[in-house]
């Protein structure tokens, strides 16, 4: 990382990070201690507790905030208005829950019990929610705290807008949005929930996927039968659902749920330019995971596909016996969750109904299918020669020594369609993990470097953004 020369505002406020460091580990230690599972009812109070601890950690560097109560788990709101009339005002959003541990066994150390470890001589912040969205969001109040004890004064004005429901389909953001539209509404908004290009190479993401989630039951006997007296001649509904689940793609990998690539854009040859010249490394892709084989649609690039084509994917079966050791019974009921990651002008309303009929014209005649929707929002694309891009470009540029790149998300993060569409903003999206942090997994990290790198460009980012 790159420091500068002289004596200005901006250089006092990146060596107060640096020599501050070892507080904001601290700080962000304790907020990972909150065990804040948003999916999970039992951790109701944690995730109230987290949003008290957030409100608190603004509250301490002069940006006054207040837990605000929802019909779930409460939002944070927190406002700055020093810098003035004239100065540009910008939202800021991050969320405070995680996703739940399980399988905990997996984990090398208990997921709650925060430290830097260091692997391949990498320092690494372990954590549930070291990197998605703890981590990332603490960047953000880290730079900000350190403009405050140096400045006195952050350059820009700023609403915060930390949420507790990420991670379980935000189910109060939107009636929250609407019914506080004119109080949240400001210049741009800034989302610190995404990824760098590489370890060494910032990046400002400007195209995310949009996210269709749906859960189906087979429904087949009244109740579970004896595999002995009953095999063959009766209907096992995993045998239907998983039929089913293997219909979904032809043997090109296309997805044969009719009129799906409805609204699917190809990509503009500038566009396939740009991403070749990001020089991406797919046999590297793969072998991180332990695989070596591309296994997505026939005739696209590995980055086309994750960034640029939609998906079908089973995320979970459950259906009979699961426990130890043997139990020979058909079940009644099998069940399965799939997402589907969208974009362009794809429709999820349109493809949830396609998904449906297509699995009830598959159901025989003596079962039936139940759904379960958890929720959905449309893909979107950010304008990527926004001034708000290039400053933040720019400011990221000259904090890691390279230029930064402009990159699709193969993720959704549907918060941002819902920034332009209930408030008219467009956001910057800018963030610091890396492919291996292993987010939603077992042992979850965010290297060190990410994150004093990620409040060392905060720090930038507010100054550009008010030049």
């Amino acid at each position: 990382m790159q420091t500068e020369d002289g004596g200005s505002m901006l250089n006092a406020v990146l060596n107060r990070v640096d020599s501050g460091l070892d507080g904001s580990l601290e700080r962000l230690f304790a907020l990972l201690r909150i065990k804040s599972i948003s999916a999970d009812t039992h951790y109701r109070q944690d995730c109230r507790e987290a949003a008290e601890w957030c409100a608190r950690a603004l509250n301490e560097i002069g940006i006054e905030a207040a837990v605000r109560d929802t019909i779930g788990h409460p939002m944070v709101v927190g406002h700055y208005r020093g810098a003035g009339a004239g100065a540009p005002h910008v939202l800021f959003y991050g969320h405070y829950d995680v996703q739940p541990v399980d399988p905990v066994g997996l984990w090398d150390r208990d997921p709650f019990d925060p430290a830097v470890v260091t692997v391949n001589g990498e320092a690494r912040i372990t954590a549930r929610g070291a990197e998605d969205d703890k981590g990332q969001l603490m960047t953000f109040v880290e730079a900000a705290r350190a403009w405050m004890s140096e400045a006195g004064r952050l350059p820009v004005n700023v609403t915060v807008l930390f949420e507790g429901e990420e991670e379980s389909a935000s189910p109060s953001m939107i009636p929250f949005l609407t019914a506080n539209a004119e109080e949240l509404r400001a210049d741009i908004a800034l989302v610190c929930d995404t990824s760098m290009w590489d370890r060494d190479t910032p990046a400002v993401s400007t195209m995310l996927r949009g996210l269709l989630y749906e859960e189906v039951f087979i429904q087949a006997a009244s109740h579970d039968l004896h595999s002995g007296s009953y095999g063959s001649a009766a209907r096992n509904p995993i045998h239907v659902l998983t039929k089913i689940l293997a219909d979904m793609r032809d043997e090109n990998g296309r997805i044969a749920i009719p009129d799906f690539y409805d609204g699917v854009p190809d990509i503009s040859p500038e566009l396939k330019a740009q991403w070749d010249k990001l020089r991406f490394d797919e046999q590297n892709f793969f072998g991180e995971i332990g695989l070596s084989i591309p296994a997505g649609e026939v005739g696209y690039s590995t980055l086309e596909q994750i960034w640029a084509r939609p998906t079908a994917e089973v995320n979970g079966i459950v259906g009979g016996y699961i426990g130890e050791g043997g139990k020979t019974v058909i079940p009644a009921k099998a069940s399965a969750k799939i997402s589907f990651r969208l974009v362009g002008d794809q429709d999820p309303e349109a493809i949830r109904r396609n998904f449906r009929a297509f699995v009830e014209a598959r159901v025989p005649a003596d079962c039936r299918a139940t759904f379960l929707s958890h929720g959905g929002d449309r893909a979107i694309t950010q304008p990527s020669d926004s001034p708000w891009v290039k400053r933040a470009q720019r400011a990221l540029s000259e904090e890691w020594g390279r230029e930064a790149v402009l990159i699709a998300m193969g993720g959704s993060i549907p918060i941002v369609t819902q920034f332009k569409r209930l408030l008219g903003m467009d956001t910057v999206l800018v963030g610091f993990g890396l492919e291996d942090d292993r987010i939603h997994s077992p042992n979850e990290k965010y290297n060190l470097r990410s994150f004093h790198g990620g409040i060392r460009s905060w720090a930038r980012i507010l100054k550009t953004l008010a030049e």
